[in-house]
């Protein structure tokens, strides 16, 4: 099947897996003939590169899951409601401002896509962040031209969900695979471990992910290798990741180097290693 590349991630999101796309394919089974899962979609430039027939895909964030939904459903209002904003400081701080109070709740399912869309396209290194009270705080990122409109990618995006069967979950990740079968493939990317307590950054979920779902994540790909279901896991080089994953009997460890782009600390972003962990067959 030929690839469609105008089929990309229409939002910039942390962690986002552009950079290791090749690293990635090298452990994904050259025909995809089973339902592809990915509990952690984020962004979703791993199954828009992909670009499986059916998949199961789930992220516990419910705005990013609406604009998924929405660019398939009714990506036409989306264009048109995108196109009415306008890339200043004031207009920024007043749409960022909507999930302040009652009104957010008023918001139609496109219009709420299309405030996640222009607050990505807008606010500061696209990062997506919100605060204890489920808040966008990112500040305006003062771009002078901003993409917020990517018509080309949007309508081939919502071609690929509506011709492909792609069934959206927004909820745990281990609710997202309950039913898979032998011959599915599994790709997991959670928040990652930080490397240290000052680079912490789980703030485009409310919860978190912390160690304790790490080791559940951990449980569920033992799980899944018994079952012989086949699964790739990115994450940090983080010491507890590395002690996790350690049992060569049931675990292969692969470091890739991948660049950052994200980062609120400019000499911070560049190449970092990270690990892609796979079950020992």
């Amino acid at each position: 099947m030929t690839k469609n590349i105008l089929i990309q991630p229409f939002l910039k999101w942390a962690g986002g897996k552009r950079q290791l796309l090749k690293e990635i394919e090298k452990y994904t089974p050259k025909q995809l003939t089973g339902t592809y899962y990915e509990p952690f979609l984020g962004g979703g430039a791993v199954l828009f590169n992909l670009q499986p027939k059916k998949a199961i895909v789930n992220d516990f964030n419910t705005e990013l899951i609406n604009a998924y939904k929405v660019v398939r459903d009714n990506v036409d209002e989306l264009i048109e409601d995108l196109s009415i904003h306008k890339n200043t400081a004031d207009y920024f701080y007043n749409i960022r401002s909507l999930d302040r109070g009652p009104d957010f709740e008023n918001l139609s399912k496109v219009q709420r896509a299309s405030r996640l869309i222009y607050l990505n396209k807008t606010c500061y290194n696209g990062l997506f962040r919100v605060n204890s009270n489920n808040e966008f705080n990112t500040p305006f990122g003062n771009y002078k031209n901003p993409n917020i409109v990517n018509e080309p990618v949007l309508r081939a995006v919502s071609n690929y969900l509506n011709s492909a069967d792609i069934t959206f979950l927004n909820g745990d990740f281990e609710d997202a695979v309950k039913g898979i079968r032998k011959g599915a493939f599994v790709y997991f990317d959670p928040p990652y471990m930080p490397i240290s307590s000052s680079s912490s950054f789980t703030g485009y979920t409310l919860d978190g992910f912390n160690q304790d779902d790490q080791t559940r994540l951990r449980n569920l790909c033992i799980k899944l290798k018994e079952r012989g279901i086949k699964f790739l896991l990115s994450n940090s080089t983080a010491p507890y990741i590395l002690e996790l994953y350690k049992d060569e009997k049931l675990f292969k460890i692969e470091y890739v180097g991948a660049k950052r782009a994200i980062n609120s600390v400019g000499r911070s972003r560049g190449e970092i290693k990270e690990v892609l962990v796979r079950g020992n067959d």
